[in-house]
């Protein structure tokens, strides 16, 4: 069983379901622990010990404002480094074969209200085919996958020649500190894989996404004379706006061959604005912060001046803002688009291990968010594809959960890659 062929590939698939309870509780004890971007330490000690059970030579470590400053543009201002630990795992292959890192970011976002939800959002409850929990989705389970694929190598005695390393990492919600870490640490290899949740489509090209802060000046006078003052938020209105037919503009005429299926390629977003002091007084000020798009191509200085014009030429045709201009500032981790060509070895070697799986071929598509992927190929220099179970649309939502029929594909696809790119004796 040397081969990727349809004995090694059904043998695979019986150990997975073999150990799909065994999956199924170890993302449910992840999913009960609260990881929240830069609370990451709890979650850790889990993901280091089960690595640890698999016999993995583990690595912990936590990042330094020192190694990071050089590339704050990249993954932002950190509110803390300590106890947030990246974890990864390494299974040394026997020689021989090619090199795969895969990885899968433990932070989540908040979980909101928990009135909006309709369970404890870090229950970890099973219904049907679904796992529910922050986190479940985006992207612990994908973490499982790996775990769960080298379990099933573990139980057929196959041997890998190439060398395999499973990096947990934090902070990818904000910019990607653990992955960049992981990077200066050394963790590369001839290709890597990232489990975000793809619904099981290879993914050779991420989006970028630059986020800003707009400052619009008024003057504050009494809401009965309103008209002796200049409504910040009226000023804004244009600005607005403008941007949004800036966003329509692009759609129309960016054009990738990854994301012509995508109703809104490269979308522009503003998710918090805050307006003055008192219900009757006319603003004197406004703070926007928003979200950009990009697609790969694109670099991110030249947008940026795109951006900067637009908000200027909005300005120049009022006398206010004219004289009393809004200011821009691009700040927290800018999110670089990047993409490897989707012919490369691990995209083929991806497609190869789903069509094993499934019988199809994957669909092959961009995405318009930005992820870590871009981490890995601009300064690891490795080729690097996202593939995983769960859907994007149910990430950072409430009731978020995952298909544990998508994580079962999911693993049987990557212990197939594991075999097929890395090699096996056995």
């Amino acid at each position: 069983m040397g081969q990727l062929d349809a004995e090694l590939t059904g043998a695979i698939a019986r150990a997975v379901e073999d150990r799909r309870d065994e999956s199924v509780r170890l993302l449910q004890g992840l999913v009960r622990i609260p990881s929240v971007t830069g609370q990451e330490g709890a979650v850790q000690e889990v993901v280091e010990r089960a690595m640890g059970e698999r016999g993995l030579e583990v690595d912990r470590w936590e990042a330094t404002p020192e190694e990071i400053s050089p590339y704050k543009e990249h993954v932002g201002e950190q509110p803390a480094y300590e106890s947030r630990p990246n974890v990864v795992g390494v299974r040394a292959g026997q020689g021989g074969g090619r090199s795969l890192l895969l990885n899968a970011h433990v932070d989540t976002v908040a979980s909101g209200d928990p009135a909006t939800w309709g369970r404890d959002p870090f229950s970890g409850e099973v219904e049907g085919d679904s796992l529910y929990g922050r986190g479940a989705c985006d992207m612990k389970g994908g973490l499982v996958t790996h775990l769960a694929a080298l379990d099933a190598l573990s139980e057929l005695d196959l041997e890998l020649r190439g060398d395999v390393s499973v990096a947990a990492t934090v902070g990818e919600e904000n910019g990607g500190l653990g992955a960049l870490s992981a990077v200066l640490r050394g963790y590369r290899a001839d290709a890597a894989l990232i489990t975000e949740p793809t619904r099981l489509r290879l993914v050779p090209a991420q989006g970028g996404s630059l986020v800003f802060r707009l400052e619009v000046p008024g003057r504050s006078a009494h809401a009965a004379v309103r008209d002796r003052g200049v409504s910040a938020l009226e000023k804004f209105v244009p600005i607005f706006e403008d941007l949004a037919k800036l966003e329509e503009e692009r759609n129309a005429t960016l054009h990738h061959p990854l994301y012509e299926g995508l109703q809104n390629k490269v979308p522009i977003n503003f998710g918090l604005v805050r307006a003055g002091n008192w219900a009757s007084t006319v603003p004197e000020s406004l703070v926007a912060e928003g979200r950009v798009g990009l697609i790969p191509g694109e670099e991110i200085e030249a947008f940026r001046e795109t951006v900067a014009e637009r908000i200027s030429a909005v300005a120049e045709r009022d006398p206010w803002l004219r004289e009393n201009p809004p200011k821009l500032e691009w700040f927290g981790g800018q999110f670089a688009p990047a993409e490897v060509p989707p012919d490369a070895p691990i995209c083929q070697a991806v497609k190869r291990a789903h069509e094993r799986v499934t019988g199809e071929e994957p669909a092959v598509e961009g995405v318009p968010y930005g992820a870590d992927m871009r981490l890995f190929i601009r300064f690891g220099e490795t080729p690097c594809v996202m593939y995983g179970a769960g859907d994007v649309n149910v990430a950072h939502a409430p009731d978020e959960h995952v298909s544990i029929d998508e994580l079962t594909i999911a693993t049987k696809t990557i212990a197939c890659l594991l075999a097929d790119w890395c090699g096996v004796d056995g």
